[in-house]
C-alpha cells in the first residue's frame, strides 16, 4: 500500500486546511493536536479547531480551557515564527456573533432575545455543523494562520458539515419557512388578511399542537431573520468550496480494527463522491512485536513444554539424568533458543550463576507466562494484519501511515510530540 508521508504535507504552504475525520474513539483529537504540534514546530502558525466536546486536547495542550477565541499554546518549540493556537467551537456564540456582524443593533437584539432563536442556536440539529462551517470560513477569512486543522465529531456525523448548506438552503426555501415568511413579505392590510384568511387553518392547527406563543415566536423569528438567509446561504456555498480547494486535505483517522475501518471506508468513499481531496488514512494504535519472528504457535508450544517440565534448552547438568531431549521436531531450536532467551532474561541481576530448583522453577513459570502473553500479541498483529489487508484490498489507491500504540494516554506536549514523530514515519519499523 502506498505510504502516506505527512511532514511534506505539513511543510507545503500551499496546504491551508487539514480536516481529521473518523469514526469516534480513534484518536481524532490527538491526531489533530499531534499535527497542529509538529506544524508549528516546524516554522508554521497554527490553529486547531475542535469540534469534538470533549475536553481532551485543552488538557493535553497544557490549557485550562478551550473556547470560541484561539488562545496561543505555550511551550511550542517553533522556528521561523512557528505557533501554535487551539479552540473548541462554541455554537451558539458563533450564532450570534453571525447575527450581531449582519443585522443592525435594534433587529440583533430582537433575534438575540427571541426564546425560539434561543433554542436553535443552543442545539437544533444540524446547527453545530453548520456553526463549524461557519467558524471554519471565519478563521479562513481572517488569514492570520497558515494552516488550519479541524477536528470533527466523532461517528458518521463528522461529515454532516458536508451537508449542512443543503440542508440550510432547503430549511429556508421551505414551504413552511415561506409560509411564515409571506405576511411580512406582503406587508400592512393585505398582509394581515393574507395571514387571517390564508394561514388561519394552519396557525391554529400548528398553534394547538406547537403552543401559540411558540409559533409566534417563530414567525417574529423568522421576519427578523429575513434579510440574513441568503447570507447564510452565502457564506456556507464559499465554505463548501474551500474544502474541496487544492489547500484542503482530509485525514481520515480509524484504529486497525474492524468496525473503525468499515467507517473509514465510508467516509473515503463519501469524500470520493463529494469529490474532496482525500490525502490518505492515518491508521492509529497498531501493535508490533520486536519478536515477530517467533510465531503464536511456537510460543504456546514452547510454553506448555516448560509448564510439563520438559523445557529442551537447560545446561547439560540439568538434562543429564533425563535422557533423550523430550520434545518433538516442531519445538526444535526454533522455539528452544527464544525460551532459553527469555528465563535468562528473567533470572534477577546478580543472581547465583546455579540457582535453586525453586528458583528455577519461578524462573520457567515466568518465561511461560511471558511466552503465552507474546502468542496473544501475535494473535492481534494477525488479526490487524487481516483487517488492514481488507481495507487496502477495496481501497488500494488509499495511502496509508501507520502510528504505533503507546503504552500509555497522551495528557502532555511531550506525549503528542511522540504521537507526531510516529506519524510522520508512515510505516511500522
Amino acid at each position: 500500500m502506498p505510504v502516506l508521508e505527512l511532514d511534506p504535507l505539513i511543510d507545503d504552504p500551499s496546504t491551508r486546511i487539514i480536516v481529521c475525520c473518523g469514526a469516534g474513539g480513534v484518536g481524532k483529537t490527538t491526531t489533530a493536536a499531534a499535527l497542529g504540534v509538529r506544524a508549528a514546530e516546524r516554522g508554521r502558525r497554527v490553529v486547531v479547531l475542535t469540534i469534538d466536546p470533549a475536553r481532551r486536547l485543552a488538557q493535553s495542550m497544557g490549557i485550562d480551557s478551550l473556547d470560541n477565541v484561539p488562545r496561543k499554546v505555550e511551550g511550542i518549540k517553533g522556528s521561523d515564527g512557528g505557533e501554535l493556537h487551539a479552540m473548541m467551537l462554541d455554537m451558539k456564540r458563533t450564532f450570534d456573533e453571525i447575527v450581531e456582524a449582519h443585522a443592525d443593533a435594534e433587529r440583533a437584539r430582537a433575534i438575540l432575545e427571541n426564546p425560539f432563536y434561543q433554542s436553535l442556536s443552543a442545539g437544533f440539529a444540524g446547527t453545530q455543523e453548520y456553526m463549524a462551517m461557519e467558524k471554519l470560513g471565519q478563521l479562513r477569512a481572517r488569514d492570520e494562520w497558515d494552516l488550519i486543522v479541524v477536528d470533527t465529531p466523532p461517528s458518521r456525523s463528522a461529515l454532516d458539515f458536508l451537508d449542512a448548506p443543503k440542508r440550510l438552503g432547503s430549511f429556508l426555501d421551505g414551504t413552511f419557512i415561506k409560509l411564515l415568511m409571506a405576511p411580512a413579505k406582503v406587508g400592512g392590510r393585505a398582509g394581515m388578511k393574507f395571514l387571517n384568511v390564508g394561514m388561519s387553518m394552519m396557525t391554529g392547527t400548528l398553534g394547538k399542537l406547537l403552543g401559540g406563543q411558540f409559533l409566534k415566536d417563530v414567525q417574529t423569528f423568522v421576519a427578523a431573520m429575513d434579510t440574513m438567509f441568503g447570507g447564510f446561504r452565502t457564506r456556507a456555498d464559499a465554505t463548501y468550496r474551500l474544502l474541496q480547494a487544492p489547500g484542503t486535505a482530509f485525514l481520515v483517522v480509524a484504529t486497525p480494527e474492524r468496525d473503525a475501518l468499515r467507517e473509514a471506508a465510508y467516509f473515503v468513499e463519501r469524500l470520493a463522491a463529494e469529490k474532496m481531496p482525500l490525502a490518505g488514512l492515518v491508521l492509529n494504535r497498531v501493535h508490533g512485536s520486536g519478536a515477530a519472528r517467533l510465531s503464536a504457535e511456537r510460543a504456546r508450544a514452547a510454553a506448555e513444554n516448560l509448564d510439563e517440565g520438559r523445557i529442551v534448552d537447560q545446561g547439560g547438568g540439568k538434562t543429564a539424568g533425563r535422557g533423550p531431549r523430550a520434545t518433538s521436531p516442531e519445538q526444535s531450536d526454533s522455539a528452544a533458543k527464544p525460551a532459553a532467551d527469555l528465563a535468562t532474561a528473567a533470572v534477577p541481576a546478580g543472581s547465583e550463576a546455579a540457582p535453586t530448583a525453586e528458583a528455577d522453577t519461578d524462573v520457567q513459570q515466568l518465561t511461560a507466562g511471558l511466552l503465552r502473553l507474546h502468542a496473544e500479541r501475535m494473535q492481534v498483529l494477525a488479526r490487524e494484519q487481516r483487517t488492514r489487508d481488507r481495507f487496502t484490498a477495496l481501497h488500494p489507491e488509499v495511502a496509508v501511515a501507520e502510528v504505533a500504540a503507546l503504552p500509555g494516554d497522551v495528557h502532555d506536549l511531550a506525549g503528542l510530540r511522540a504521537i507526531g514523530d510516529r506519524l510522520t514515519l508512515g510505516r511500522l519499523p
